[in-house]
């Protein structure tokens, strides 16, 4: 019995230490140390001349191919072991497929993560509110921002996503990496790292990724039609059922959400919303359970759904309008019926998978697939 009882004990201390290390290779494996990215001969084309771009189009993709690099580097983080792109999954339009994602300690973050595709809108425009870079509609699921730099350091910065709280010891961390000399000097002219290029640099790359190569996107354009049952969607969002008054076409990057003139609404959700949304930032309680409607491109990749991911799929989003709506305080007017209350839908199972089909015609393959956007640390 004795030596059973040491047997066990001796077994216990070396899954302890098994564990421990592979904590730490795993550790070491996400801090991507002395790893130099893999970039092409010549500069990407983010932008081209064609696209009204302000600045001289050579320099601007400079700046974007840094941008692409800091994006992917787990050094913003405190610890080397998260990325933006740690949360934002090229395959997945960017975005993540956890309905909250993990940050640097692996703790959750408080809603999901939204995919980044179309932020400058359609066009390759570039416009600026008190010199940085703006985006095409407010930002973030409660809309607290609308410039791209200042979004990137909101989670850099964040003591749950990446952890550099004290952002002023982050150009410092970064410039003791080799591989950004050469990088900062081709897109600023010198070497020094700036908070204000980091982030400018990285808004430029986020700013690039445009999704307008999906299947959708060329029938809009009149070079290809939808099949049958696609087609019968389509038809059922835009005019049986009002999906279309608040995810319109003409939005940035095709059905992006400008619901009754906002781009905030209450869709239902709860009767008393344990998340404020939008509320928290204007502090109007007719803004309490309000959150940004979000572009439907890649749809089909962006799941878990809804600010905290709780629809795990496209048919239980749909089941939601059918039948789930709530008699919220502030639901927007598109979602009543004639009495003012809730509106029930009652979708059909063949309307249903027409609905399914029709949004699935918004995934952009070439988009998530495209090498300027992905991981330049990876060498296979």
């Amino acid at each position: 019995m004795k030596k059973s009882i040491v047997s066990l004990a001796m077994l216990a201390t070396i899954a302890v230490l098994i564990s421990c290390n592979k904590n730490k290779s795993d550790s070491a494996a996400n801090a991507n140390v002395s790893v130099t990215p893999v970039l092409p001969d010549a500069t990407a084309e983010y932008f081209s001349d064609n696209g009204n771009v302000g600045g001289e189009v050579d320099i601007l993709n400079k700046k974007a191919t840094l941008g692409r690099v800091l994006f992917y580097d787990n050094h913003l983080s405190l610890n080397n072991a998260t990325a933006c792109a740690s949360c934002h999954h090229q395959a997945l339009a960017f975005s993540d497929n956890a309905a909250f994602s993990r940050g640097f300690e692996n703790k959750q973050t408080a809603r999901n993560t939204p995919p980044i595709q179309n932020l400058l809108g359609t066009s390759l425009k570039l416009f600026t509110v008190n010199g940085k870079l703006a985006g095409a509609s407010s930002l973030f699921w409660d809309g607290r921002e609308n410039n791209l730099q200042d979004l990137i350091m909101r989670p850099v910065s964040n003591h749950v996503e990446m952890g550099m709280e004290q952002l002023a010891d982050l150009p410092a961390k970064l410039a003791e990496l080799p591989y950004y000399n050469k990088l900062f000097k081709d897109a600023y002219g010198s070497e020094s790292v700036t908070l204000d290029r980091i982030s400018e640099s990285i808004g430029l790359f986020i700013g690039s990724i445009k999704s307008q190569g999906s299947r959708f996107d060329q029938f809009m354009a009149g070079k290809t039609q939808l099949t049958a049952l696609e087609n019968y969607g389509f038809t059922l969002f835009n005019t049986k059922y009002p999906c279309g008054n608040c995810h319109h076409v003409s939005m940035p990057g095709g059905y992006g959400g400008m619901g009754s003139g906002s781009e905030f609404m209450d869709i239902g959700l709860d009767i008393v919303s344990a998340d404020k949304g939008r509320a928290a930032i204007t502090g109007n309680a007719a803004d309490n359970g309000r959150f940004k409607i979000p572009n439907l491109h890649n749809i089909a990749l962006t799941a878990p759904y809804m600010h905290d991911g709780r629809f795990n799929t496209l048919g239980e989003v749909i089941d939601h309008y059918s039948a789930g709506i709530q008699n919220t305080a502030n639901l927007n007017d598109e979602l009543k019926d004639v009495n003012g209350k809730a509106m029930r839908m009652n979708i059909s199972t063949e309307e249903k998978a027409a609905l399914i089909a029709f949004l699935q015609t918004m995934t952009d393959n070439d988009m998530i697939t495209d090498p300027k956007f992905s991981d330049p640390f990876k060498t296979n």
